[in-house]
């Protein structure tokens, strides 16, 4: 199976960029995946050497194809595959977004109201009959 041709979706998907593969050849058909600043293909073959430009929701990376993985493994064997080449500017991008991400929790006194605050919406509007 290692002298295989290995796809680029697949190889991305494998070393953990994107979580599924379908993600990862979603990247590659929207232009957010590049080779000498030109888009590529999913279904492009990896070979050793290559460098790609990536941009996933989370953050921009630029690797280097240092081994083929054809299969995924946890994060600690995945990053020997690649060289994080990612230039300065773009790490700091990386840092302020990760900063600035939503966690999911609304700020207090936003949004619905509590128990007792419906309880005195209730009261108001019912007293206007």
């Amino acid at each position: 199976m290692q002298n295989e041709k290995l796809r680029l979706d697949k190889y991305l998907w494998a070393i953990r960029v994107f979580k599924t593969r379908t993600q990862a050849a979603a990247a590659c058909e929207a232009g957010k995946v590049k080779m000498n600043g030109a888009s590529v293909k999913a279904a492009r073959t990896v070979a050793i050497g290559d460098q790609y430009d990536v941009k996933t929701e989370a953050r921009r990376w630029k690797i280097e194809v240092t081994g083929l993985l054809y299969n995924r493994v946890q994060y600690t064997e995945a990053v020997k595959y690649y060289v994080d080449i990612t230039p300065e500017e773009d790490q700091q991008y990386n840092q302020r977004v990760a900063a600035s991400f939503y966690t999911g929790k609304r700020p207090s006194k936003i949004g619905r109201p509590t128990k007792r605050e419906r309880r005195n919406l209730d009261e108001f509007m019912d007293g206007e009959d």
